[in-house]
């Protein structure tokens, strides 16, 4: 009998813990977090239990989702809607609701450049448990771990890394293109919706450089990982309750046998990359060879310390990321860029005579692409008004300062990088015109050495993939223009949607003419 009261009275506690903690958790910490922002005279909506601005920002994104624009549209509205209408009511120091947690924006470009510096203070949100299945690695790591894992990653983005897979990237472009002139007609010309094939593009030519000769394990993991990215996206948009992830709901089963499935597929080509390597085969020039063999020096180096180098589930979590950050960033790229070319014809003839006049019809090379610098403006340009990640969230976990506002442990802070790319005083009246010429002079001149452009984030934390990104994004479009013109099709809906990246809603249809 008293055992019993004993095990009632420690179960009463433990419930009145959990009950404290969930309270506070929902109401008396975002409270008291409002009345501190507000004490700094940021404003914004008041906070509503556990879902914050989730319905409104949920009814504009619907609304936004319901109907395309006209091409010349800014496409703030229709990109980060709630965000856009929170400036407009409240002003740049303003902040928004994610649920029970407060966001601060953050405006002025140069505190924009302190969050990215001060790295270790803003850290990146820490992921949803189930957006951790899509993708973890080097990104979402901090401090020392970050450190050691970018060190040993590195070696393989290096540019003269790069060049050696410039077979790759033309192989991959080379069977495209093909497959685009076999749909034209008579009249050399056909209407298509590039937007699956620069998709599948991207993660063909992730294949074939991260896996070289594993590429039909690696192309299948790309769609696996295809699909497990609309499903965190379809995850992301509701609100996180902690324990749901254990539910066998629909979503959460497939996504964990989606995951199941490449993390098999990856093991077993790791396992036998590392048979090879202990029989003395040199290691592949692919990025999974170059990640090993980085690797593998690394713990030979410290052979006498542990917890140095990675294992294979951490190599695992790094190919995983080479997919989602590769393939995402650019084919967005160059599916707005084929886009915004299909308006501005007469960018697109620039492009095509300087392609013509540095390769020829010769399918094109690592050197040549560097000399490709009206290419080099439109990417820019591009970049600038569609930046592949929109927004960036980080995370404060210490009291900090910045410019004039003390930002206290549990808030977090936006970065609209899309509205800081299209910021009038900054770029000028033309700043929502696609204008390649602005950047000319190169980047420093074109933003009057302000930072104001950062498609690959900036400082310790700049993407580490940018160099692939645009070597694969260059070789694409030169061969598409040495074979191609194109112009937008009457079908084409303009319909710009932020789905981890800015992609096109109801696909891009162009009318392409075989020259």
């Amino acid at each position: 009998m008293k055992l019993s009261s004993v095990a009632i009275s420690f179960a009463f506690v433990t419930l009145l813990i959990y009950a404290w903690r969930l309270l506070n958790w929902v109401w008396l910490r975002p409270k008291k977090l409002e009345r501190y922002l507000r004490q700094q005279g940021l404003t914004g909506n008041s906070y509503k239990l556990l879902h914050g601005d989730f319905r409104e920002m949920s009814r504009m994104v619907d609304e936004a989702k319901s109907r395309p624009i006209s091409l010349s549209d800014d496409i703030v509205q229709r990109v980060l809607p709630f965000h856009y209408h929170s400036i407009k009511k409240y002003g740049n120091n303003c902040f928004i609701w994610m649920g029970p947690q407060p966001v601060v924006n953050i405006m002025e470009p140069e505190l924009i450049r302190d969050v990215f510096l001060k790295h270790n203070a803003f850290q990146k949100p820490p992921l949803h448990p189930l957006g951790k299945l899509l993708v973890t690695g080097v990104v979402a790591l901090e401090g020392e771990q970050w450190t050691k894992r970018r060190k040993i990653i590195n070696p393989a983005f290096h540019l003269e890394k790069l060049k050696h897979m410039v077979p790759a990237f033309q192989l991959s472009c080379s069977e495209m293109v093909n497959k685009w002139e076999k749909k034209l007609s008579k009249d050399s010309s056909c209407e298509l919706d590039i937007w699956p094939d620069l998709e599948n593009l991207a993660g063909d030519v992730i294949s074939r450089t991260a896996f070289g000769s594993s590429y039909e394990e690696g192309r299948r993991i790309f769609h696996l990982q295809k699909e497990q990215a609309h499903l965190a996206v379809q995850v992301s948009q509701s609100i996180y309750i902690p324990g749901w992830r254990f539910f066998p709901t629909k979503t959460n089963k497939r996504m964990r046998q989606i995951s199941n499935e490449v993390n098999a597929l990856l093991k077993g080509i790791i396992e036998r990359r590392e048979k090879a390597m202990k029989v003395g085969e040199t290691a592949n020039d692919d990025l999974l060879g170059l990640l090993m063999e980085s690797n593998y020096k690394e713990m030979q180096e410290h052979d006498e310390r542990k917890n140095v180098g990675m294992s294979n589930k951490d190599v695992i979590e790094e190919c995983k990321l080479f997919y989602f950050a590769g393939q995402e960033t650019t084919s967005v790229l160059l599916l707005w860029t084929m886009v915004l070319l299909s308006k501005h014809s007469n960018w697109q003839a620039r492009a095509r005579e300087e392609v013509l006049q540095v390769f020829g019809h010769k399918k094109p090379d690592g050197d040549g692409l560097n000399h490709l610098k009206i290419v080099t403006m439109i990417f820019h340009e591009v970049l600038r008004l569609y930046p592949p990640a929109p927004m960036l969230i980080r995370s404060v976990y210490a009291d900090i300062q910045v410019g004039g506002m003390y930002l206290p442990d549990g808030v977090q802070v936006s970065l609209p990088i899309l509205l800081l790319h299209h910021d009038h005083e900054i770029w000028g009246d033309d700043a929502k015109d696609f204008n390649p010429e602005r950047f000319s002079g190169g980047v420093s001149k074109a933003t009057k050495g302000q930072f104001a452009f950062s498609p690959f984030g900036y400082g310790p934390r700049v993407c580490i993939g940018q160099n692939f990104a645009m070597m694969e994004a260059k070789m694409a479009l030169a061969m598409i223009l040495q074979r191609f013109s194109f112009e937008l099709s009457p079908s084409y809906a303009h319909a710009p949607l932020n789905i981890i990246t800015v992609q096109p809603q109801y696909g891009a249809h162009l009318i392409l003419h075989g020259l």
